[in-house]
């Protein structure tokens, strides 16, 4: 197939925009990359991109419902069991019964959890660093306001 550069970006040689010239594509791609980087910044942590996510989520204040959790980042609930075992046993959240009702546990960082997750924050900061050194300072701002934005409309926090 041969594929020409066109105003729309790249062009199959059927006239449409390629794949590779989607933000759906781009941004899938780019996503993983950052990922990959991400878990391998954070591996000799004993964590991985999703633990950051559970310490994240329990990082705004009142202990929450494990279901809350769930719903929040939009994994089954099993998944935040799993995730709070294993941080439960690092020490870095603890769960608390719930008042309310005995049969739910809430989980709550624990000062241990809030130093994981700065220094989990401390190496994201590095990977974007590394993933953005191409850009100039206005695309870098460019790039985060676009990128807030689009979270938002997605209901990102």
């Amino acid at each position: 197939m041969n594929d020409v550069k066109g105003p729309q970006g790249t062009v199959g040689s059927q006239g449409h925009p390629a794949l590779t010239g989607t933000l759906a594509f781009r941004l899938g791609t780019v996503g993983t990359l950052a990922t990959a980087r991400f878990a391998a910044a954070v591996e000799d942590l004993g964590v991985k991109p999703k633990h950051v996510g559970l310490l994240t989520v329990l990082s705004g204040g009142a202990p929450a419902s494990q279901q809350d959790v769930a719903r929040t980042m939009g994994v089954v609930p099993s998944l935040v069991v799993t995730l709070a075992d294993q941080l439960e046993g690092m020490g870095a959240i603890e769960r608390v019964r719930d008042p309310d009702d005995r049969r739910r546990h809430r989980l709550g960082l624990t000062g241990a959890g809030r130093t994981l997750l700065a220094e989990c924050t401390a190496r994201a900061r590095a990977v974007d660093e590394e993933l953005t050194a191409g850009l100039s300072e206005p695309e870098r701002a460019a790039l985060a306001h676009a990128m807030g934005v689009l979270a938002r409309e997605a209901g990102l926090p």
